[in-house]
């Protein structure tokens, strides 16, 4: 068993150590739910180290070196019962503290002057701890390694709501250590970081957050992280328990969503849970076959969804037939709900029933044009055909779900490369269809074409309503030009108006590059703003850091070939619509 952390650093530490672990046992990216809540204890007991270790030095130097020792019996008689000093002001504590120093002998103006000095000097202390306790997590989720050496493992974190002071400190610092950059100033690819907004908690004037908020909303500007996730959402809402930080809802990587459990439902909760797997459907090939007959489409749909099934439940008995010893981490440290009730030898199906089994789609867009001739952001109809669609595939799911008391869920998929191979194929089948097959890539999901003229905000209203349908995971997000760093407001305005839409999980896209050479961070085009060096020069390139999907790839050329034609065609949406926001929602 891994030993319990005693600071800040070693949680951390701790942190990267269990993701390269779990990382050999599993296939995919994992998230950390609730990273704010699960650091703060590891800021509580700093803050105690040094408060105790300033205020006996403190006492030594002023008093004695007794008066020290009987400082330090104190504090052990202290803790023995339950009393330890914390970042927020205690009167009690300071009191009960007093007391016993006093009573042991120790000079009173001494024990005066070292309880305010300690406070405020441990609080700085711990404070820049914690900001070298992130520093070194975000550069060793950066340069880890798992699977014999073949990759950094794929790491998420979601944060937010966690209001104590402790949570706070961890969340600013994680923010501020993502705004500098990793070593010379680089931005850091992992984790992928998901800020929750929930109103009440961060969204508006006043509410505890809302400073946090709004500096994830200038990080993001700078360095295309943190995402965010809308807690308020009404599928996210509905599970959401205050007090029970489990049930914020998180997402993994580009979208992967896990929450609801109708294998048990008193477990609706993120922790310990995850995707088993998910198989995408090629929709628009099923619109190319139907040849405009809509109702022809809706039940090859269904054939295909029942294929897709039968595979996903084969695919379930293969897993489950596996024993604790095969994910000694995974199963054995007891990171899946209830796998620390298994013997080691013992099967992990019954509590890889909490997992859920996917079904994905790509190419929403591509099937409404293969169908009507249009796609869903040049027509209402369109628009209202994919609604039914992925309905219609949502509610097969639900079904299923009932059926097998299985987590059957619809996914968004991200299609990195399906997008490339789907269409190679179909052209090579089909021919070239306009609109559909005369591209290097389908659409991800149920997006708006990249290609497509849309304002930012018709880019969202026409995406919002999917997100309520796709339980699996989901994402929007739009692509800004220029530096939105120097507009903080129309950024902001933005993901209120995902909120306000009921978006689940947002993006904001903008260039960011980088010269190697000179450091500079910023826009660049084919000369260095800083250093005048062209593009090339001395064999170096510049570094040109873009979202692929949900996540971030550092340069280009590492992109897929239809991916990056997918980068090539993306327009910039327009911001400078009037959208009308309630007075909360413009606060």
């Amino acid at each position: 068993m891994l030993r319990e952390p005693n600071d800040i650093s070693s949680y951390a530490s701790l942190c990267c150590i269990a993701i390269q672990s779990n990382q050999n046992d599993q296939h995919g990216g994992q998230s950390i739910a609730n990273f704010d809540y699960g650091l703060a204890p590891g800021v509580a007991k700093t803050y105690q180290k040094r408060y105790r270790s300033i205020f006996t030095n403190l006492i030594e130097v002023m008093d004695s070196a007794e008066s020290a020792q009987a400082a330090k019996d104190v504090f052990s008689s202290l803790r023995e019962q339950g009393f330890i000093p914390t970042l927020d002001p205690n009167p009690a504590y300071d009191e009960k503290e007093r007391a016993m120093l006093l009573e042991a002998g120790v000079n009173a103006e001494a024990v005066k002057k070292a309880q305010a000095f300690s406070a405020r000097k441990a609080t700085e202390e711990t404070d820049r701890a914690t900001y070298q306790a992130m520093e070194a997590l975000l550069h060793n989720l950066n340069t880890m390694h798992s699977r014999a050496g073949a990759q950094t493992p794929f790491s998420s974190i979601n944060y937010g709501m966690d209001t104590s002071t402790e949570g706070r400190m961890i969340m600013k610092n994680m923010l501020l250590v993502t705004e500098k950059g990793l070593g010379n100033g680089e931005t850091a690819i992992f984790p992928i970081q998901i800020f929750r907004v929930k109103e009440g908690i961060n969204f508006n004037p006043g509410e505890p957050n809302y400073d946090l908020f709004k500096l994830a909303c200038r990080v993001s500007a700078k360095r295309l992280f943190p995402n965010f996730s809308f807690q308020d959402a009404p599928y996210n809402l509905k599970y959401y328990k205050e007090g029970h930080p489990e049930t914020e809802i998180a997402y993994m990587g580009c979208r992967t969503r896990v929450i609801g459990n109708v294998h048990d439902p008193e477990r609706e909760i993120t922790t310990g849970r995850g995707n088993l797997s998910f198989t995408s459907i090629n929709l628009p090939r099923i619109a190319i076959l139907a040849n405009k007959n809509i109702d022809w489409f809706f039940h090859e749909l269904d054939h295909k969804i029942d294929l897709v099934v039968e595979q996903l439940l084969e695919r379930f008995e293969i897993q489950a037939k596996k024993k604790v010893n095969n994910y000694p981490f995974l199963m054995g440290e007891g990171v899946w709900i209830d796998s620390d009730k298994l013997d080691y030898n013992e099967e992990v199906r019954e509590v890889l029933k909490h997992g859920t089994l996917s079904v994905g789609f790509i190419g929403l867009a591509e099937t409404l044009k293969a169908l009507l001739g249009v796609h869903h952001g040049e027509s209402e109809v369109a628009q209202n055909l994919g609604i039914d669609i992925v309905s219609h595939m949502r509610s097969r799911m639900d079904a299923l779900s009932q059926q097998t008391h299985l987590n059957f869920t619809l996914l968004a998929t991200p299609a990195e490369g399906l997008s490339g191979r789907f269409i190679r194929m179909d052209r090579e089948r089909f021919g070239v269809i306009e609109g559909v097959t005369d591209k290097e890539y389908y659409t991800n999901s149920f997006h708006i074409p990249v290609y497509y003229p849309i304002s930012a905000y018709k880019k969202i209203q026409l995406e919002a309503p999917y997100h309520a349908l796709t339980n699996a995971g989901h994402i929007t997000y739009i692509e800004l030009d220029g530096d939105p760093s120097t507009n903080l407001d129309a950024f902001e305005k933005v993901i209120r108006y995902m909120k306000s839409q009921g978006v689940g999980y947002g993006s904001i896209n903008h260039p960011v590059d980088r010269d190697p050479v000179c450091g500079y961070n910023g826009i660049i085009g084919d000369t260095c703003p800083k250093c005048g060096r062209k593009e090339g020069d001395g064999g170096i390139g510049f570094q040109r850091i873009r979202r692929i999907t949900g996540y971030l790839v550092g340069t280009l050329e590492r992109f897929n070939n239809a991916k990056r034609a997918e980068v090539r065609d993306r327009v910039k949406h327009s911001i400078v619509a009037e959208v009308k926001l309630t007075p909360k929602e413009n606060a």
